[in-house]
């Protein structure tokens, strides 16, 4: 039995509604609550969709699900196929699984190896081709060709936009009187479909799309313009170069404004959700919170719901963005020190620090730079701190004990 969807290239809000009927008690519907942290950190009042506590970790799977129950038998039978950075593969091999359709995704090679493994754990056939989206999107094109395969376009497509709308229907099903959605933007597929559901439901609702800087393919789009294109993210998510023909007039039509966000604020906005929220954000997931921090003026006061649209991030990159706010948040420092090189010296720094309440993390001797005499040495030293008045106190003892502290990056710490 085939789902009754859109065959059509429009999507209304019909269709959307129809596709929340289809994906119950398929797809979780998961909770959207108040964030009084966050709202007092941006001054916004914030409300977070929590779309990474699907199985896959992402809002993928509406539009995945609402596709896949649309194919008849025979296509079924063929089996069909995906490119993806990650969360759509998920979504795609999960639900394909548990239909009984094989399925193929073809995935860039840069892709995070968790999404990989993960992809593959579903039982999908998982082909590893091109830097970006854009080889894999040509490989999976030869493939489908050769195999006779159906295709699962991540946002092109009309049931597919509708099922990702579903998710801005259960948002303003819990607060309908959201004032903007801030809404993460790759190919479309998420944005499209939301802002059909929300405008349809509040017309007056404001709908903003983000974008990485390295990535600004819809806003290219949408201006005419052509801003560089690449780089390594951390939002590989998002990070695609064309978008759709279907979503392009949709987000034309609805959305307000697309803003790009730098890199830094995309590793805070992850941070922020592990420390003040307590759940995992991979970058794209973030991407709407780190507008609120970008602007904040412009969300001031108002009702601003979020899509946290995925959590799949690799433990790595993660442990990484942490530690890099740290250092941006002035709580681990690194100096680097002139010492003379005798018996004794490092146990005194280290007890002078101890007397300042600050931990030691990590302790280098550099004893073959020009700039000191052969008799002296650097000391590389990063300490853990409370925060960057308690930093200065401590460059200033060391100041005051003559050994010259150097304030460095922890990258320079390590080399």
């Amino acid at each position: 039995m085939t789902a009754d969807v859109p065959l059509k290239d429009d999507v209304t809000l019909n269709d959307i509604e129809a596709a929340r009927d289809i994906i119950a008690g398929k797809v979780l519907r998961t909770p959207m609550l108040p964030a009084p942290k966050l709202s007092a950190l941006t001054g916004a009042e914030v409300f977070v969709k929590y779309e990474n506590l699907q199985v896959t970790n992402s809002f993928k799977e509406r539009g995945a699900l609402v596709k896949l129950l649309s194919l008849d038998a025979a296509e079924r039978a063929r089996g069909v196929i995906a490119m993806s950075a990650g969360n759509h593969a998920q979504a795609v091999a999960y639900h394909a699984a548990r239909l009984g359709i094989p399925a193929t995704i073809v995935m860039p090679v840069a892709t995070p190896a968790v999404k990989v493994a993960a992809t593959r754990g579903y039982g999908a056939e998982v082909v590893l081709e091109g830097d970006t989206l854009v080889g894999a999107h040509a490989r999976a094109e030869a493939l489908a060709a050769e195999r006779g395969l159906v295709w699962v376009h991540p946002y092109d497509d009309a049931r597919v936009i509708a099922g990702q709308g579903t998710t801005a229907l259960e948002m303003l099903d819990e607060v309908p009187d959201l004032d903007v959605l801030a809404i993460p933007v790759g190919g479309g597929g998420l944005i499209a479909g939301c802002a059909i559901a929300a405008r349809g439901r509040k017309s007056n609702i404001e709908i903003v799309g983000v974008e990485s800087a390295f990535y600004p393919a819809m806003l290219n789009a949408l201006d005419g313009e052509n801003r560089p294109s690449g780089g390594a993210t951390l939002a590989e998510g998002i990070a695609v170069k064309n978008v759709g023909r279907l979503t392009l007039p949709i987000v034309r039509a609805l959305v307000s404004d697309i803003l790009l966000i730098e890199e830094a604020l995309l590793e805070r906005a992850v941070s922020l959700f592990l420390t003040l929220q307590k759940t995992m954000a991979e970058g794209a997931g973030a991407a709407g919170l780190a507008a609120l921090l970008a602007e904040p003026a412009r969300f001031r006061g108002r009702k601003v719901g979020l899509i946290l649209s995925g959590g799949n991030i690799d433990p790595r990159i993660l442990t990484s963005v942490m530690v890099r706010e740290l250092e941006r948040e002035s709580r681990i420092v690194a100096f680097r020190l002139t010492i003379p090189d005798q018996p004794g010296v490092l146990g005194k720094i280290a007890t002078r620090i101890g007397q300042l309440d600050a931990n030691i993390l990590a302790v280098e001797h550099k004893r073959l730079f020009l700039d000191v005499p052969a008799k002296g040495a650097k000391l590389d030293i990063t300490l853990e701190t409370r925060d960057a008045a308690h930093g200065e106190t401590i460059r200033a003892a060391l100041e005051a004990e003559g050994y010259q502290p150097v304030s460095i990056s922890l990258g320079d710490a390590m080399q």
